[in-house]
């Protein structure tokens, strides 16, 4: 079952919007710095993990001021940890505590795992425990998704600090990307048939209609700019870092951004809207 709505274009709404796409976005990040080769540099680390926690901290200020019950307060709570643990690692790349560093990024990630986990839960408390599932299933592959983009944009633009660090790095940080949006595409596709499928008549209007309806539009750009962009844009990035061209991958990288960004702030949007964690 699937219940559809109009958003009211109330300033909470849109609060929650921005409060949810900034906190997957500061969190995705710390995610896949995970991944990058130290031989990136202390700046560049220094500068992602500050990145993270502004996005972390902008993401409290547009919380809503509804706390919730108790799923929201944990979540709460589990993002401060997060926010405290980047800015702990940020104050300390290339300085002491070298031997402890890996802990604390363990911390911000494993605070950031149960941050989207108990969102999910709070935003799908009173559905199904398959639309509970997906929901968390969208909410970890959509921070996946906007970390992986971000980081690679940002990991491409540093070869202009770092002109001979190895083209691999970028390389492997692509292939993440471009693997992120293969589980983001697929959840999105298992949430769309899943509403689809277990719609019965007289529980209102049911997703197909939705997404057939004037409605739609917003699903329509969302799978255009936030999965199909993507695609296409991953895969000419991947084959300009195969020939090395850094500058040329970077550039795509941008506008790939842009479009995951775009996507992921419609899919908050949908799924305030029609309950789909698409």
């Amino acid at each position: 079952m699937v219940e559809c709505c109009q958003l009211g274009g109330s300033q909470q709404e849109a609060s929650l919007i921005l409060f949810l796409f900034l906190s997957h976005l500061g969190l995705g990040i710390v995610f896949t710095l995970v991944f990058v080769s130290r031989e990136a540099g202390v700046k560049f680390f220094r500068f992602n993990a500050g990145l993270a926690a502004a996005l972390i901290a902008l993401a409290f200020a547009f919380r809503p001021a509804d706390e919730g019950g108790a799923l929201a307060r944990i979540s709460f709570y589990a993002l401060a940890a997060a926010e405290t643990a980047v800015v702990l690692y940020w104050a300390t790349v290339g300085r002491a505590l070298a031997r402890v560093r890996p802990a604390i990024a363990g911390t911000a990630c494993a605070a950031g795992l149960m941050t989207l986990v108990t969102q999910a839960i709070d935003l799908a408390w009173a559905r199904p425990f398959t639309t509970q599932a997906l929901t968390i299933a969208s909410f970890l592959s959509s921070s996946a998704f906007l970390g992986g983009a971000c980081t690679a944009m940002i990991l491409g633009h540093w070869y202009l600090v770092i002109p001979s660090m190895p083209v691999t790095h970028l390389q492997a940080i692509v292939k993440l990307h471009m693997a992120s949006m293969v589980v983001r595409a697929a959840v999105v596709a298992a949430a769309v048939f899943f509403a689809i499928a277990t719609w019965q008549p007289g529980l209102g209007p049911s997703f197909r209609h939705y997404i057939l309806s004037v409605s739609g539009v917003f699903f329509w750009q969302r799978v255009l700019f936030g999965l199909a962009g993507p695609a296409l844009l991953s895969y000419l990035t991947w084959e300009t870092a195969k020939i090395r061209s850094t500058q040329s991958a970077t550039g795509i990288l941008y506008v790939d951004f842009f479009t995951v960004v775009v996507g992921e702030v419609l899919a908050k949007y949908l799924l305030l809207a029609t309950r789909v964690p698409v």
